[in-house]
């Protein structure tokens, strides 16, 4: 009696085998995220691997970061806000707002703590056949969040409720700052750019042949290097600070003050400080220009 022969093994036997073996390497290599931080980990993988380009990464990366900040991170502060007063005629307002060049102010009325709504620039086209109009129908109401608003839940309420700019305020109820829908989406896809960013770091702008307007924030060493003035420096570090302590008193609308051949006019200024100035040589004055890197 011949030996029998063995059976065939059934078909496919070791697959099963071959697959849980794969599926465990892959489980190794490629671990399901169990929190933000693996999701982060597999993330900067990719981006290092090349299988997403460094914008892409950038904007997914800025995404997972906008839950964890919140309106205090990123607001414009209270000192630097653009605001106008109520109390205040139009005519002695739109210097500021053409200057400043916002498409919204807040509104506050005797207090820069006691802000009353919104002002669209361009509500003001109403006032190009009536200069005289009055301001306070045109003011939209103010939104106001606290600090700790979460930009996540901030953007899905500017959102839905088409808003584009909101008041920071703090635990006492004062303002803290200022935050815009803009600001927000920044922290996702990066710096907005718009005609006007191409200039955000100068503070001198030359407006004529012999007529430069200079921002009351401008630098005394920056106002020096441009005009080649010795103005001082140990006291005051900007220029409307100068000008403040050289009138002795907070200046006003069309304030001068003479300075080694040149004439500076105060064109911008609140209750506080000095916003915007006008620089001009005197018909003596041989000083040159500013320079382009102000």
């Amino acid at each position: 009696m011949s030996e029998s022969t063995p059976p065939d093994p059934e078909p496919h036997s070791a697959k099963p085998a071959t697959k849980s073996f794969l599926a465990r390497i892959l489980s190794r290599i490629r671990p399901e995220p169990e929190d933000r931080e693996d999701i982060k980990a597999l993330l900067e993988a990719a981006h290092e691997r090349r299988i997403i380009d460094e914008d892409s990464y950038a904007m997914i990366s800025g995404a997972l970061e906008v839950v964890n900040l919140t309106a205090g991170d990123i607001m414009v502060p209270r000192s630097k806000i653009d605001m106008l007063d109520i109390g205040k005629p139009l005519p002695e307002l739109l210097p500021e707002i053409i200057e400043t060049g916002h498409s919204r102010f807040p509104i506050f009325e005797d207090d820069r703590d006691n802000i009353v709504g919104i002002l669209l620039a361009k509500d003001l086209l109403l006032t190009i056949t009536n200069p005289a109009i009055d301001l306070r129908p045109l003011i939209r109401p103010a939104v106001f969040i606290p600090e700790s608003k979460r930009l996540n839940i901030l953007l899905h309420e500017f959102r839905n409720n088409r808003n584009h700019l909101a008041i920071v305020i703090n635990e006492h109820g004062g303002t803290a700052g200022l935050v815009t829908m803009e600001d927000v989406l920044e922290q996702i896809v990066g710096d907005i750019e718009d005609e006007f960013d191409e200039d955000a770091e100068k503070t001198i702008f030359q407006t004529g042949s012999n007529n430069w307007r200079a921002m009351g924030m401008t630098e005394i060493n920056v106002f020096n290097r441009s005009f080649n003035t010795t103005m001082p420096t140990d006291e005051y570090d900007t220029l409307g600070g100068w000008v403040t302590a050289e009138l002795g008193r907070i200046p006003r609308r069309g304030d001068t003050v003479h300075r080694e051949g040149l004439i500076i006019t105060v064109v911008g200024a609140d209750a506080k400080r000095v916003l915007w100035l006008n620089i001009q040589h005197d018909e003596h004055s041989t000083l040159a220009g500013p320079n382009d890197d102000n």
